[in-house]
């Protein structure tokens, strides 16, 4: 460990610079929307006020290798190990021993050594330490968000240590509401914290801090101080009423960090950009004890949901891409509109540039707005399906039914989108019939993208957190690994976002093991089946005018032709959204609702239709779609 310096303080009236840190683990490869958007907001807001805005995570990440970075980024306790262990080196044996369970699943950290990761991790942050002059610094501010916590405060810890009276201020999706006031007791380190949106509660405190003397400053609204947190009064928010007054995001010095790399480690990164803020899916529902989807802790730091127009995005778009010279752009937004995403997209389309957009759905998009996704330039979307079990996905409140998944799955599939999506498992109170219906409606996705199972976590403020005798929980506890990373006063202080539960854990584990042999087995079959033809569909139709020739491959057997002429044909191509019987019969009156049933239901025998409480899907794709 180095020293620590004691610096001289020049007075608060001579410090007009702003510091804004993103340390490690966000993506390396993206500059961070948080500190681009303060930057630009503050610089607006306070002429002549220096902002830097400086996102070490891409530093450190270049220090240790990307590959080495991006599979410590993606879990948060290999994440939450490394700084855990410089900052506290008495924990360290019990903290490298959680880390090396973690990483035995990933080659590439299987035989990491980790006292000597953690050491170069120390050397390179400290080096960057030492590079800012934290003496003329008004305020530093550091993002805390997903995996930054012990990163975060390692750096408070750090830089408190050469400049006592430095103003610190942190704020992010990590801690927000009455989860702020206990950070803050734990860590007197923090002076201020800010609760949910950042720009106006940030801007004010810089101009109290620019004009008050004395060493107290009262937080403004939004903000709360180490006194008012000692109060345990409820924490407003201060957020913009419209985001039509945020400027265009800041990353020059990202880019200027990227530009001092040597050409071996330089890439292109993904430019970061949002439509919107909040989720309007979380909206109050009339009867219902939560809204939103049950599982879910995003966007609690936002009240509400509002959403830049669609000119406004598309201006941001193309400034951006232009001005950094980048054409991949991920959205960060959690759910896109619900309204204005098909003009948006349209728009971006005019731009006539060729971008390369990701961004997340919910699973009943109009297959109108996928096709629009797609000529913009839209090539991955995280689609929000979660589950394939209409009674799991009605337990989940996610407002949508199996047969709607499969559908969007089926429209990916057509318009070769990659559907980066997950299937949640083990989720509280999930049954053997819930189970049942899955592994059911598996064997129907088997022609699509397999989508990733996940394991549910418990999210603080998330629904079931916050009803959990509705989902069978109890004794919720942080979860027991926050124990190895701090020591027993934090724990008993902080409420981390990552909880622990009673309840039936060990029966969900083995109810969900057959479905998670089922998409293991799906992902090889999908990847045999791809590996000498990718753009070739596993289940296709040509379409002859008068006939259809649907053609079904099959995991090492013989293909299967199936020839479907006149009314078949017409009912069939029907059917390519959902359908409900009632529908089908007005669109063919002349044929009898007997002989109508068995020919659905013979293509559900074949796997070629899927039924769903009396409403048929077409799961074959066009082939000339895919062309």
């Amino acid at each position: 460990m180095l020293p620590a310096q004691t610096q001289p303080i020049p007075e608060k009236s001579h410090r007009k610079q702003v510091v804004l840190v993103s340390t490690p683990w966000p993506l390396f490869n993206r500059p961070s929307i948080q500190l681009g958007a303060l930057k630009a907001y503050l610089t607006a807001k306070h002429p002549g006020l220096e902002v830097r805005a400086h996102h070490f995570y891409l530093q450190l990440a270049a220090a240790i290798g990307y590959g080495v970075y991006q599979n410590i980024s993606e879990r948060t306790w290999l994440a939450e190990s490394v700084y855990a262990a410089l900052l506290y080196p008495e924990r360290a044996a019990a903290i490298e021993s959680l880390f090396r369970r973690r990483a035995s699943a990933r080659p590439m950290l299987k035989d990491l050594d980790f006292k000597a990761m953690i050491a170069k991790v120390e050397v390179v942050s400290q080096e960057f330490i030492a590079t800012v002059s934290w003496e003329r610094v008004l305020l530093a501010g550091f993002s805390l968000c997903l995996c930054q916590l012990t990163a975060v405060l390692f750096f408070i810890k750090r830089i408190k240590a050469l400049i006592p009276d430095l103003p610190v201020v942190v704020g992010g999706s990590m801690f927000t509401g009455d989860s702020l006031p206990r950070l803050l007791r734990a860590f007197p380190e923090i002076d201020f914290a800010v609760n949910g949106e950042g720009e106006r509660p940030l801007s004010l405190l810089v101009g109290r801090l620019d004009s008050v003397a004395g060493r107290r400053v009262l937080p403004p609204p939004g903000v709360i101080d180490r006194k008012t947190a000692a109060r345990e009064e409820p924490v407003p928010r201060n957020q913009l009423k419209a985001l039509s007054s945020l400027p265009i995001p800041d990353f020059d010095d990202y880019f200027a960090l990227l530009k001092s790399f040597s050409p071996d480690i330089s890439f292109f990164p993904t430019l970061p950009a949002e439509i919107s803020r909040g989720c309007w899916w979380r909206r109050p529902a009339s009867g219902k004890t939560f809204s939103g989807c049950a599982f879910c802790n995003l966007n609690r730091q936002w009240k509400g949901y509002r959403a830049k127009k669609p000119q406004q995005i598309v201006r941001e778009i193309d400034n951006l891409t232009t001005r950094y010279r980048c054409l991949s752009v991920a959205f960060v937004d959690n759910l896109l509109p619900r309204t204005s995403s098909g003009e948006i997209f349209q728009k971006l389309a005019g731009l006539k540039k060729d971008l390369n957009f990701f961004c997340e759905i919910r699973a009943d998009t109009p297959r109108e707005w996928l096709e629009r996704m797609k000529r913009a330039g839209v090539a991955e979307l995280q689609i929000g399906i979660e589950a394939l079990s209409t009674r799991l996905l009605a337990k989940l409140n996610k407002g949508i039914t199996a047969i709607e998944n499969l559908a969007v799955m089926k429209n990916c599939e057509e318009l070769g989108l990659v559907n980066a999506s997950n299937l949640i498992l083990h989720f509280p109170g999930s049954d053997q019939e819930d189970v049942d219906e899955t592994l059911n409606n598996l064997e129907f996705a088997q022609p699509y993208y397999p989508i990733q199972c996940v394991r549910f976590w418990l999210g603080l403020g998330s629904p079931v957190w916050s009803n959990p005798l509705n989902f069978g929980l109890r004794s919720i506890t942080n979860h027991p690994n926050w124990a190895t990373l701090f020591p027993p006063e934090v724990l008993t202080m902080v409420r981390f976002p990552l909880q622990s539960y009673r309840g039936d854990r060990t029966v969900q584990r083995k109810l969900w093991r057959p479905v998670q042999e089922k998409v293991e087995h799906w992902k090889k079959e999908y990847q045999e089946l791809h590996q000498d033809s990718f753009y070739k569909p596993i289940l296709s139709y040509y379409d002859g005018g008068e006939f259809l020739v649907i053609r079904q491959r099959r995991f090492r057997a013989d293909t299967l032709t199936h020839r479907l002429d006149g009314s078949s044909r017409k009912i069939y191509l029907f059917c390519k959204q959902p359908r409900a019987l009632p529908e089908i019969q007005a669109r063919f009156p002349k044929i009898k609702t007997d002989q109508l049933l068995d020919f659905l239901h013979m293509m559900v025998g074949k796997k070629l239709m899927f039924e769903e409480n009396r409403r048929f899907l077409s799961l074959a794709v066009s082939a000339a779609a895919r062309r």
